[in-house]
């Protein structure tokens, strides 16, 4: 197995000066406080973390398992945690958001006028009839106003639902029509990469399709200034609703199960799940993994290169950062432009300590650096970085290793990060002063995670031998429905068959020797080719490995006649995309390059090429899409959220 190749590069915990978690004996102390009092344990933090107008006196109530809530019986507001308290203590001054724009404008807001602002907002929404429980839509591109947006809903108790700014008039209108939204926040474009996107115009599409009668107004920041549809009976201009409103709103006091925000995700039934959560769990796991995973100090530069649409940008841009008082920069463009080098001047202008980003966005800034020297990590000051981070799929080693060394310096810890929509925050990762690292491994379960890997029946499998990743302990940023729909919610997360565990959903295998765990991909991304089960991440990793030709790939089954299902690859090299016998000598090497790391039964039947892999305007791999071209289907499947749509016919092709 690949996941035990790595272990001579076992890297020592990370010597931070009074980091958060300091050792692993300080971190094993953490995991036994829980063992011992798992209530107790998240009770204690959930008073030293946040702030509370009632003070809660029960920590779990699992009496109606699945349906877990913690901190019933407590009361708070997640905008006054992340704003005025900090204004409160005294650093109204300091500067809370360092937003750049797509062309390179930037904009500092401090604590006191990003809460002034939240304030202003608020009032705006409560004049237009919003109320507490109410759902509001949020579709806008990377911006102050986006955050903003989502603090005042926290604000006066309405429940958000944000939605990707790619995402089709058809999906913004499924999304709409489920949450049963009062009202849409959106703007007139976005600007990405040089190119103007239209937001109101998909909103009006979306809104025309039918099923949103529930909508009574549309707030629209003007962001580009260009000319659009309104419609005078519902569509208002955001700055002009704020402006005479006033600088103060009184925050809406909730009980800690009040519903946050509702977040839809994709589902293996196509109809989008909207996971909802709690808001006093749901924050303090935000604040928490914020400070201990990143070790985040009050004079870091904190960067999650997230969008708000996704929960990457909800817990590590809108909340846990804000939660701790940081300073954190938000970017609206895309790490290519104006050049591939955006990313290492960012860090470079704004002096950012921390940065967390996404293994498509290193591999393909891996890609740009090795053909092209002047947007080479090494030609930007990056001596600010002391941590690194990753997230939204397992990291294959390749990458990590030249993250590690020529992002970081070969000095910076990476935090690789394994959670989920459902899960709220981190679940399985390294804590930079208390965690020996190995590339590819997110390592060990965050403190009061109770993460294992067990066969279909719910019993635990040994070390070193794969199977399904669940948590048997609930905890309070976990999911706490789906919106509208319990019965999907216990039998997706909670089968009976797996002894009432939480279903995360993946496979994973822990090491033998450190009991680390490794993803090893979807549990319905696991192959079974002539009686044998591999993790379509184990195969990527393995032709990413192949350095010399590969920047990037992407694994999928599809139904064989002779082994059940025959492994598909679709490959981006480092060089031009081959044709003819080119390619075909070219795949003939890869797969004899796989045979050499995994074993020959793993070598691709079908090997592609392509420009890119086709990626979500966010940099998210959708591999349904690969697995219809790898059978040969007809794509019928939404595809206005693809960067590139063309590069499905260059997949088509096989060698």
């Amino acid at each position: 197995m690949r996941t035990n190749d790595a272990k001579t590069r076992l890297i020592p915990a990370a010597d931070i000066k009074e980091a958060h978690v300091p050792s692993t004996s300080a971190y094993n102390e953490l995991v036994a406080q829980a063992e011992a009092d798992h209530d107790g344990y998240w009770s204690r933090l959930a008073r030293e973390f946040l702030s509370w107008r009632t003070p809660f006196t029960q920590g779990l109530d699992d009496s109606q398992a699945p349906f877990f809530k913690w901190f019933e019986d407590g009361t708070l507001n997640v905008s006054y945690n992340c704003l005025d308290r900090h204004v409160e203590s005294g650093l109204g001054d300091k500067t809370a958001l360092i937003f750049e724009a797509d062309d390179g404008q930037v904009t500092r807001i401090n604590y006191r006028a990003l809460l002034e602002r939240t304030c202003r907002l608020a009032n705006a929404l409560k004049a237009r009839g919003v109320q507490k429980g109410d759902r509001v839509v949020i579709y806008m591109s990377m911006s102050i106003e986006g955050v903003v947006a989502m603090q005042a809903c926290a604000r006066i108790g309405a429940t958000h639902s944000v939605v990707f700014g790619g995402f089709s008039a058809q999906s913004l209108r499924d999304r709409i029509h489920d949450a049963a939204a009062v009202m849409v926040i959106t703007a007139d474009e976005q600007v990405r990469g040089g190119k103007q996107l239209p937001l109101k115009a998909i909103v009006d599409e979306a809104i025309a399709l039918g099923g949103c009668e529930s909508v009574t107004n549309v707030l629209v920041y003007q962001r580009s200034g260009a000319a659009i549809g309104w419609n005078a009976a519902r569509d208002r201009w955001l700055h002009e609703e704020m402006q005479d409103q006033p600088a103060t709103c009184e925050p809406e006091w909730v009980g800690a199960e009040h519903p946050l925000f509702v977040l839809y995700t994709s589902g293996s039934t196509g109809k989008p799940k909207g996971v909802q959560h709690a808001s006093g769990g749901y924050l303090l796991h935000a604040a928490l993994t914020s400070q201990w995973t990143f070790d985040l100090k009050p004079d870091d530069v904190f960067w999650c290169t997230a969008d708000i649409g996704w929960v990457t940008g909800h817990t590590y841009i809108t909340y846990g950062p804000l939660a701790l008082g940081a300073t954190e920069v938000v970017f609206e463009g895309v790490p290519t432009y104006p050049d591939a080098g955006r990313f290492w001047k960012m860090i470079q202008d704004h002096r950012v300590s921390i940065f967390y980003t996404a293994p498509t966005a290193i591999r393909s800034l891996i890609k740009a650096a090795e053909s092209n020297e002047t947007v080479h990590p090494r030609r930007y000051d990056l001596s600010s970085l002391r941590i690194l981070g990753s997230v939204g799929e397992p990291i294959n080693p390749a990458a990590w290793e030249w993250y590690h060394q020529h992002v970081g310096g070969g000095r910076c810890p990476i935090v690789d990060t394994f959670w989920q929509t459902e899960t709220g925050g981190h679940m399985i990762t390294p804590l930079p002063g208390a965690t020996p690292l190995v590339p590819g491994s997110c390592t060990l379960p965050f403190p009061g995670i109770a993460a294992a890997i067990v066969d279909e029946t719910g019993n635990d499998v040994p070390n070193g031998q794969g199977g399904i990743l669940v948590v048997k302990k609930p905890w309070p940023s976990m999911i706490r429905t789906i919106w509208g729909d319990p019965e999907r919610f216990k039998s997706s997360y909670f089968p009976a068959e797996l002894k009432g565990f939480y279903l995360a959903g993946d496979g994973a295998i822990r090491d033998a020797d450190t009991g680390y765990f490794t993803i090893t991909g979807r549990i319905d991304d696991v192959l079974n080719v002539s009686g044998h089960r591999m993790g379509t991440m184990e195969i990527e990793s393995a032709l990413v490995s192949c350095t010399a030709l590969v920047a990037e790939a992407a694994v999928v089954g599809r139904p064989d006649d002779t082994t059940g299902e025959a492994i598909c690859a679709f490959v981006v090299l480092k060089g031009a995309r081959p044709s003819g016998d080119e390619a075909r000598k070219i795949a003939t090497e890869l797969r004899n390059w796989v045979a050499k790391e995994i074993g020959p039964i793993a070598k691709p039947k079908d090997i592609r090429f392509g420009d890119n892999l086709p990626k979500t305007r966010s940099g998210k791999i959708m591999r349904r899409l690969l697995r219809s071209v790898a059978k040969g289907e007809t794509v019928t499947q939404d595809i206005s959220t693809l960067e590139n749509p063309a590069v499905l016919e260059q997949l088509a092709q096989s060698n």
